[in-house]
């Protein structure tokens, strides 16, 4: 599995308004864009698929910007990549939706199969137990 500049930029914008969010005051983001090194048109699309999922809000005006719609201790860094991403599966027929089959015959039977389910379980709980919170914690104590 490898994971796009979508989760890479998103979770980066994501610790940047983390790190620098004040009292609900706004970061604009183009202050995000520029400290991320990051195209602010990308970050904008990124941004408004983070909104959707309900990690951030809007404020519009000349004071606007962006600010977390929830306590970082309550967003891991699995719930990003699955809303930036999609859902998280190193191979298509661990998902859960998975309806083909890999070309073997008795796919149901695959020996692989376990190897894959318990690789991504692994990233998956990983990915669930880091939360933004940690992420802050460790950018302050490298910065």
């Amino acid at each position: 599995m490898k994971i796009s500049t979508r989760g890479r930029y998103g979770l980066r914008a994501m610790i940047d308004l983390a790190v620098n969010s004040k009292s609900n005051v706004c970061i604009s983001l183009k202050s995000i864009a520029e400290r991320q090194g990051i195209s602010e048109h990308y970050l904008e699309q990124l941004m408004a698929v983070l909104k959707k999922a309900d990690f951030v809000k809007s404020i519009r005006g000349s004071q606007g910007g962006y600010i977390l719609n929830k306590s970082p201790e309550d967003i891991s860094v699995g719930d990003l990549l699955r809303a930036l991403e999609g859902p998280i599966n190193i191979v298509e027929c661990v998902s859960d939706n998975y309806t083909g089959s890999c070309g073997i015959n008795g796919c149901g039977n695959c020996v692989t199969k376990n190897v894959w389910e318990k690789i991504n379980d692994s990233i998956t709980e990983a990915a669930d137990s880091i939360t933004l919170q940690e992420l802050v914690k460790d950018y302050k104590s490298l910065n």
